[in-house]
């Protein structure tokens, strides 16, 4: 096995690894709630606050580390971050818990942005889109397979067994890395404003909306897909992990079906999926009646619903490359930054209209962040081709 392919397994490992410490709180939430004796509501703000503070401080961390070492960066924030886990694991109360999330989440996203920047510059360029498709199946695997074991470890064991676990995944991870990764990559550094100036662009701010209103559109039915599955499906809470798995299965296919979209200009025809995306949506509460069309619905909205991953990531990576070659980083971590407040804002409104139109409806929501995102996705494609039209005309 060449070089190249093991670098591309670490990083889909790494990006597996994340995701399976960003997941695990839901699949332990009871667990932490009864072993501190406290509600599980309040647990669940562990993931509120984790999202939060990724997308917040992945931006400060990529911008004010980029006058150093690549290389030495990367390291230096998987140490931190196993040292997170662990005290997760080690966590004798809820604030000491809290006080490892906040810790963890901090530089998760700065080191899955590093990890698409080397990524970019070690992949041969016909197999960058393919690359990226798969550190993004990363997460994916990281809920189909990681976060059910963590849930039956934790079950059988302790939670605190779990996060021990992805130490150990972390710790194998940075030495695999220490060992694989190229100790220099060219790297342009750039002042603090100089890096900002990549937001000015419009194919980079709209690209940004078209990210944050996708995520949105996918989690204002998504926060409530267990709820949708037993209570208004009516499946046994015995067949959920089955049925997530499927799921889970389905998002893996939509990461590998968004990298081959990449490699073909994806984002001329995203538009389409988004029209498929917002009739589904808006028929899912017709659907839900039956099981097996209420399924099938979840299951295709899950293969179409962030198609847009790849297309716009190697977007942002493209235009950094070629006009703000000092915004790198930054750029490579705009997708998980809005993505992130994406979800935020997606659950945040799926709550809201619960109590309103009640849970079978709730995916009209997400068809109003759908019809939002189509707007979007025409516009960037529109602001795409007046650069390029600019470009031909100016040489």
């Amino acid at each position: 096995m060449n070089k190249y392919r093991w670098q591309a397994i670490v990083f889909v490992l790494v990006a597996f690894m994340l995701g399976c410490n960003e997941f695990i709180v839901v699949g332990v939430l009871s667990d932490i709630a009864k072993e501190y004796q406290i509600a599980e509501a309040t647990v669940g703000y562990l993931v509120t606050i984790f999202a939060t503070v990724y997308a917040v401080s992945t931006p400060f961390i990529t911008i004010l580390t980029s006058r150093f070492s690549r290389y030495k960066t990367l390291m230096t924030l998987m140490v931190i971050f196993l040292i997170g886990n662990t005290l997760s694991g080690l966590a004798v109360n809820f604030t000491m818990l809290l006080i490892s999330r906040i810790i963890a989440a901090m530089v998760a996203g700065a080191i899955i942005s590093l990890i698409m920047t080397f990524a970019s510059a070690i992949a041969p360029r016909n197999k960058r889109a393919s690359l990226v498709s798969w550190i993004f199946a990363g997460f994916s695997i990281a809920s189909v397979f990681g976060v059910p074991l963590g849930t039956a470890i934790s079950t059988a064991y302790s939670w605190h067994d779990a996060f021990y676990l992805i130490s150990v995944i972390s710790a194998i991870t940075c030495l695999l890395l220490g060992w694989l990764l190229p100790r220099q990559v060219e790297q342009v550094q750039g002042s603090i404003k100089n890096q900002l100036v990549l937001l000015k662009d419009s194919r980079v701010y709209v690209g940004i909306a078209l990210v944050l209103f996708t995520a949105a559109m996918m989690y204002a039915y998504y926060t409530y897909i267990r709820p949708l599955l037993t209570q208004a499906m009516g499946f046994s809470t015995a067949s959920l992990n089955w049925l997530l798995f499927l799921i889970g299965i389905m998002s893996i296919l939509c990461n590998r079906f968004s990298g081959m979209l990449a490699e073909r200009n994806g984002l001329r025809i995203m538009p389409r999926f988004y029209v498929a995306d917002i009739v589904l949506l808006l028929l899912l509460p017709f659907a839900l009646g039956s099981q097996l069309l209420g399924m099938a619905f979840l299951l295709v909205l899950t293969l179409l619903v962030t198609l847009l991953n790849s297309p716009i990531q190697i977007h942002f990576l493209n235009l950094a490359e070629q006009e703000y070659p000092q915004s790198t980083v930054l750029a490579s971590s705009l997708n998980s930054i809005f993505f992130n407040f994406g979800i935020s804002l997606g659950s945040a409104t799926a709550s809201g209209l619960l109590g309103v139109v009640g849970l079978k409806r709730i995916s009209w929501g997400a068809a109003a962040f759908g019809a939002i995102s189509l707007v979007l996705a025409i516009i960037l494609n529109r602001v795409i081709r007046r650069h390029r039209e600019r470009q031909v005309g100016v040489e």
